[in-house]
């Protein structure tokens, strides 16, 4: 009980520290705020908005019915413009597709003939060049297919394909990304949070004042993981109750409650290694570098930007005994597919695990530390 309440009183400083620091406090609340809407209503994956040129060399009902067939809010209006123009206006970046419809088009359509139709996509502009070119591509064969048949000459699909997205039906990227947001704020500030606490304290001289009061490695790191675990987990429940599913209108399938149990465990795992790391680290400039080396990589190949089945074999290998890839498996698991607590069992029992062995090596590090203290 006297190591709880030491425990408990330690944390209370801990939280007195960094509220009177302006500058985390202010990081904190901007990486569970506006950095989320920025990512989310920012880094658009869907198409909205393409420019569009027509070039009608056929002037039939056809082509007429193809340009009136790209709509908003995925294309802009279709604007004509001559054969001659295409090359101009697409090295100058006036127009993201060209469609080009050569003469006698439609009466080669009726007539069974195979008539070339040109799509020019500039490619610079990635992701809607990749997602516009088929959905150019199925707009005009539908357009085709359905004046086709008012002539009488329409052949039977041999199937019909239907497709049913689950979880996502209109595929928004600001439903991913803004969840995904704040799993990577939580790996960045847990770490930077608890390694600022340690680093801090060294360069200021108060470490050395709690090395000689009654007060063990043990209390003070577990003060330094609850207590920066806490403001963090207070502002990651915040930010996805006002940021991302009330202000941006993501819906959430699962359990609030049960995500936010997964993000206490992930807590104790990135918060022991933030006082690990500045175990290591002896000024703040130090503890960057070693954050860069560390976190970075953690959440970039965590699954949260890129799937692993794209990752190479060996590196998907490594991944998958990492922490960070589990919150983020577990993560979408509950909040987008509503997976209960025999689903993420095992993840949550491997972060903590991890968490675990972290906070062993935090342990002897900062017993070495303060014996070469004293």
């Amino acid at each position: 009980m006297r190591s709880l309440s030491t425990i408990f009183w330690l944390s209370i400083k801990e939280l007195r520290s960094f509220f009177r620091d302006w500058v985390l406090l202010g990081l904190v609340v901007y990486s569970f705020s506006l950095a989320i809407i920025a990512q989310a209503q920012s880094n658009s994956q869907e198409l909205h908005n393409a420019s569009l040129g027509v070039v009608d060399e056929d002037r039939s009902e056809l082509s007429r019915r193809i340009t009136r067939a790209f709509l908003p809010p995925y294309f802009k209006p279709a604007e004509p413009i001559a054969e001659r123009d295409i090359d101009h206006l697409m090295n100058v970046g006036r127009y993201t597709f060209v469609i080009d419809i050569p003469p006698h088009f439609e009466r080669d359509v009726l007539a069974g003939r195979t008539p070339t139709l040109q799509v020019a996509v500039d490619a610079t502009a990635m992701m809607q060049a990749g997602v516009g070119s088929g959905y150019a591509q199925e707009i005009i064969g539908t357009e085709i297919a359905n004046f086709v048949s008012r002539h009488g000459t329409a052949t039977v699909p041999a199937v019909n394909l239907a497709v049913r997205i689950a979880f996502n039906p209109n595929v928004t990227t600001a439903w991913f990304v803004g969840v995904m947001g704040i799993i990577n704020n939580v790996t960045m500030l847990a770490i930077i949070l608890a390694g600022a606490a340690v680093v801090r304290e060294r360069e200021h001289g108060t470490l050395d004042h709690l090395l000689v009061m009654p007060v063990s490695p043990f209390e003070i790191a577990m003060a330094k993981i609850l207590g920066n675990a806490a403001v963090i987990a207070v502002a990651a429940g915040l930010s996805l109750s006002l940021i991302v599913r009330h202000l941006l209108g993501v819906p959430i399938a699962g359990s609030v409650p049960l995500f936010m149990c997964g993000v206490g465990i992930y807590l104790f795992f990135a918060t022991s290694v933030g006082v690990f790391l500045a175990t290591i680290a002896r000024t703040m400039p130090q503890l960057g570098l070693l954050y860069m080396l560390v976190a970075i990589p953690l959440n970039l190949l965590s699954g949260s930007n890129t799937p692993l089945e794209s990752m190479p074999p060996f590196l998907r290998t490594i991944m998958e005994a990492s922490p960070t890839t589990h919150f983020v498996s577990f993560a979408q698991a509950i909040l987008y597919r509503g997976a209960g607590l025999d689903v993420v069992w095992s993840s949550f029992l491997k972060v903590g695990l991890m968490g675990a062995l972290f906070l062993a090596l935090g342990l002897l590090r900062y017993r070495s530390v303060a014996v070469q203290g004293s």
